[in-house]
């Protein structure tokens, strides 16, 4: 996965060949295709694995914060710092996976709402405890956040940020929203 993470990001996803991946991956062609079927499922499976992970490494942390401000800090700083030190997968995750429509509607779907609803479910716990406003929806929280840390993240991608930036990144959006939320 490492391999086609650095083809897919310098090639395209639809400029670059199962062979290629395989080459970079010290690996025959055909062992590529024990593991996926197709050059779309080892996207896929990118995709899923790092959502996972993501997901995994929340859902342990973020009861290690006291208050749902913390958590959402925490998910904010999560989020961006897997991609600190990892150009390559920002670019596939940013761009080549969107390249993808048919991957994302019917297979990435169920990961993302998931991400989308752990960070719901912390903007209404936030709005139970009084932390945060009422008369936003949780939904709505949970969407434009991500959709400010995917911008982030392909401005980061694509431009020639120093290291560091996404850390400060994080820090200035998590700011940001609790703000909006108080």
């Amino acid at each position: 996965m490492r391999a086609a993470i650095k083809v897919f990001a310098r090639n395209g996803f639809y400029d670059t060949r199962v062979s290629e991946v395989a080459k970079a991956a010290g690996v025959a062609d055909g062992t590529i295709y024990l593991y996926f079927k197709s050059k779309d499922e080892l996207l896929l499976s990118l995709f899923e694995d790092r959502v996972e992970t993501l997901l995994t490494h929340m859902k342990s942390e973020l009861p290690k914060q006291p208050s749902a401000p913390g958590k959402l800090r925490r998910i904010i700083e999560m989020q961006l710092g897997v991609l600190e030190g990892e150009r390559d997968l920002a670019e596939v995750f940013t761009v080549i996976l969107r390249q993808s429509t048919k991957l994302l509607k019917e297979y990435a779907a169920p990961k993302f709402t998931a991400y989308i609803d752990l960070i719901a479910a912390v903007v209404t716990e936030g709005q139970a405890s009084g932390d945060f406003r009422t008369d936003i929806s949780p939904v709505l929280v949970a969407r434009a956040t991500w959709g400010a840390l995917d911008g982030i993240a392909l401005t980061w991608a694509l431009g020639r940020a120093e290291r560091g930036a996404l850390v400060r990144a994080a820090a200035q959006l998590a700011d940001i929203v609790l703000r909006g939320l108080a």
